[in-house]
């Protein structure tokens, strides 16, 4: 980023735009960037393809402090915050959904690895969420067109979806989230719309106005962030209410988070980096 200072603004969040804000040693460069997550420690957490590393952490002035995953994880997509300080993983080309401590110690595979399933858990899963009670919900988007939801425990509980364009179907489910309400929200990509069901699978809603949604996040006051091709950030109220748009990435966010302090962190495709939109005060 050159030294002006280029700022975006989401209803009435004003944001500095700091490019290439996670610093790599001399000589290293990024895999394929998929998505990141923000830790109860504010350290960011960078799922990447193509790479013998497939998740870096970066502490909150953006070094590196290390790695995790090497040897677990094949194709990282989406990286989720869960339960107890853990994190969910969808390793897409893996067939499996897999949950790491903070540290990337595995704790809990879903899935047969290497082993895709036709209309049932998995075929390249896209991602997961975790509920406040535990249960995980996976959506199983690039071979499947499905949700699945699972106990706790792993067992599966139900699946809902098939290919199509009505309510209840989807073409490409690319991400999920369980906010505290009990909604799953699921980004329906190729039908350029977020759906809302239940915890059950009950269609509720359906949010549009997006090209190719890609990541959802929800932040501590329940507002909606969601990514999209354009490129460019839509921020919503929790009942889908639009309150701004900004681009904020270069070529499009796959992945984004943001940290107790209000920042928001962008996984950039094309180029490898990660961008740090930066809570200005008003």
């Amino acid at each position: 980023m050159s030294d002006e200072r280029y700022t975006v603004i989401l209803g009435d969040r004003r944001y500095a735009i700091h490019r290439k804000w996670a610093k790599l040693p001399a000589g290293e460069s990024f895999g394929f960037i998929s998505d990141l997550m923000v830790d109860g420690e504010g350290r960011v957490h960078v799922a990447q393809r193509g790479t013998d590393r497939p998740v870096l952490v970066f502490e909150r002035d953006g070094r590196l402090r290390g790695s995790w995953g090497e040897g677990a994880l094949a194709e990282p997509h989406y990286i989720n915050a869960a339960a107890g300080g853990s994190i969910l993983v969808a390793d897409r080309d893996a067939h499996q959904v897999l949950r790491f401590d903070g540290n990337g110690k595995l704790l809990q595979a879903l899935g047969r690895r290497h082993w895709p399933s036709l209309d049932a858990p998995f075929n390249h899963p896209t991602a997961a969420a975790q509920a406040a009670d535990g249960e995980i919900y996976v959506a199983d988007g690039y071979g499947n067109s499905s949700v699945h939801r699972f106990a706790a425990d792993g067992t599966l509980i139900a699946t809902w979806g098939g290919p199509g364009a009505g309510p209840g179907v989807f073409t490409t489910p690319h991400a999920i989230w369980v906010d505290r309400f009990g909604k799953v929200l699921v980004g329906d990509r190729e039908n350029n719309r977020v759906q809302v069901f239940d915890r059950d699978g009950r269609f509720l809603a359906e949010w549009g106005d997006f090209y190719h949604p890609m990541q959802i996040w929800v932040d501590d006051r329940d507002l909606v962030f969601v990514t999209d091709q354009i490129p460019r950030i839509s921020l919503l109220t929790s009942d889908g209410k639009l309150i701004g748009r900004c681009r904020g990435a270069i070529n499009g966010a796959h992945g984004i988070s943001g940290d107790t302090e209000g920042n928001l962190y962008l996984a950039e495709l094309p180029p490898q980096e990660i961008t740090k939109l930066e809570r200005l005060d008003a």
